[in-house]
């Protein structure tokens, strides 16, 4: 059930973001740029004034440039984007607040992060996550070299979040990943991370209400309603997202995951061209 006060909840992220001077740092990696491109690493400050790094890549040549963000998946190591939409886009690749390059003084343990501070949303781990996220988006936004009409969020739970509180972006392709309908699918698994709501729930059974009512704040099918943009819904199974799909009011593609590198990432890179306008992507060599 989606909590009273879910609007209140969220606006306290954006109050305390409101609080922060992000005080952005870029400094050139020439040992990863190329004639295409320059990547950067960039540092700003998230909310509670924690420094997070994120790599930022920027196409040689005039722009400005459509953008594709990078929202982090679970586990401690982010790699900087592919070679061929570097050379085509601004590609953004976020460490959020635990992982590797954002880990002082904070490091994440996997498994662990995902019930960490669970036991209230105000204490929640992924509440200031979510900070982290949408700062660089609001770091984008002031970019000169940045098309601000262009920018397409991709990723899991991270990049909807995102979406639902950041209009201006243009296209999100979202694959539900760990806060979508978490407990029910946990009791119907074994299998890590998923597993981390059992193991802490087996830890403290009466933790059952607290934890479900904060997940509540985080439930896609309460985000999904503040996303107007294009939407690619990646489904891992026929019928997965029934429960979500009707949420969005915004336009949606909806697909099933083929388990493929080649099929998911071609599909993926046509979708994304054509909701950004940017023409052929360029596949990497052995797709094509």
């Amino acid at each position: 059930m989606k909590p009273k006060d879910f609007d209140q909840f969220w606006a306290g992220i954006e109050s305390d973001l409101n609080s922060v001077v992000p005080e952005p740092e870029l400094k050139a990696l020439s040992i990863r740029s190329k004639p295409q491109f320059t990547l950067y690493g960039l540092q700003l400050s998230s909310v509670k004034g924690y420094r997070i790094f994120a790599y930022y890549s920027v196409p040689r040549g005039e722009g400005p440039f459509p953008v594709i963000y990078h929202l982090p998946n679970y586990g401690s190591v982010v790699h900087i984007p592919p070679f061929e939409e570097r050379c085509k886009y601004i590609c953004v690749a976020l460490c959020h607040r635990g992982q590797r390059l954002s880990d002082e003084p904070f490091a994440a343990a996997y498994p662990g992060l995902l019930t960490l501070g669970i036991e209230a949303a105000e204490s929640y781990i992924y509440r200031d996550i979510a900070g982290d996220c949408l700062s660089v988006m609001d770091f984008l936004k002031s970019r000169e070299e940045v098309d601000g009409q262009r920018i397409c969020l991709l990723g899991g739970e991270l990049a909807l979040w995102t979406a639902a509180r950041r209009s201006e972006a243009a296209a999100l392709h979202y694959t539900p990943a760990l806060h979508y309908n978490s407990l029910k699918r946990a009791s119907q698994a074994s299998n890590y991370p998923l597993e981390e709501f059992n193991d802490h729930l087996r830890g403290s059974a009466s933790a059952q209400m607290s934890v479900e009512k904060t997940l509540s704040y985080f439930e896609p099918v309460h985000h999904a309603p503040h996303v107007q943009i294009p939407t690619m819904l990646v489904e891992d199974s026929v019928g997965f997202c029934d429960a979500l799909v009707e949420a969005f009011t915004g336009p949606v593609d909806r697909v099933p995951l083929q388990h493929s590198s080649y099929r998911d990432g071609v599909r993926q890179a046509n979708w994304i061209a054509d909701k950004l306008d940017n023409g052929r992507p360029i596949l990497p060599a052995h797709w094509c």
